[in-house]
């Protein structure tokens, strides 16, 4: 447990390590091994999730763009709280404030955006009007650190769920921040070149050593699925 508040990655990959679908030879493939990592993600206690700013927008943004309007007198680089009476959350990664939105929350869980202080502040402005909550977590680039000691400090976030994508969940494992790994081995095997796995290091960062994991748990799904539980 990092600053006080536990990380899980809980993911779905391919036997190769892969995880995007897009390559999958059947939709029905991935609608069901979805499903089922939702289904697996209910069993943890967290109170918050986080994504990437391209996983954000491709999956719960739903096509939305910021309308940025300049505001009459400079916002100060400290945290917003959308919705003070929030109980769980979904957090977007998005350094520079590209994500436009709809609503203030996803299905019940209100947004949290983790912003650099470089970001613009019409991208601020445009926030506080739709009340989406804010952090920041660095002056031009992200400190993960940071941005779990601004979590834990402005919500009531314990637990966090870590769900990609592969750079995400390796600049998180680089920086030692993950406690627990949950995998769904899908029965899939993919090949594809070039494409995401589990884990991905900027090469921007300094590589830390690898990680050594520790083996906890391991239970057979339906549709030949693996969960496998790590100890971090």
């Amino acid at each position: 447990m990092k600053n006080g508040m536990k990380v899980i990655c809980h993911m779905a990959i391919t036997i190769d390590g892969k995880i995007l679908t897009r390559n999958w030879a059947k939709e029905s493939w991935a609608d069901k091994f979805s499903g089922l990592f939702e289904k697996y993600h209910q069993t943890f206690d967290s109170e918050a999730w986080i994504l990437g700013r391209v996983s954000m927008e491709k999956d719960f943004s739903n096509g939305a763009k910021p309308q940025l309007v300049q505001p009459t007198h400079p916002i100060d680089r400290k945290a917003f709280i959308g919705n003070p009476d929030a109980t769980s959350f979904a957090i977007a990664v998005d350094k520079s404030g590209k994500l436009g939105w709809n609503a203030n929350n996803i299905d019940g869980d209100h947004i949290i955006e983790l912003l650099s202080e470089d970001v613009s502040d019409a991208y601020l402005n445009y926030l506080q009007q739709k009340e989406i909550s804010y952090v920041f977590a660095g002056t031009s680039t992200l400190d993960f650190k940071i941005a779990l000691d601004q979590l834990q400090t402005h919500f009531p976030i314990r637990t966090l769920m870590l769900e990609g994508g592969g750079h995400l969940n390796g600049s998180f494992l680089n920086a030692g921040l993950i406690d627990e790994l949950s995998v769904l081995l899908l029965p899939i095997a993919d090949g594809t070149p070039k494409t995401t796995t589990l884990f991905e290091v900027s090469e921007e960062l300094f590589k830390a050593p690898a990680s050594q994991l520790t083996l906890q748990k391991v239970e057979q799904l339906d549709d030949s699925v693996l969960w496998l539980r790590y100890e971090v």
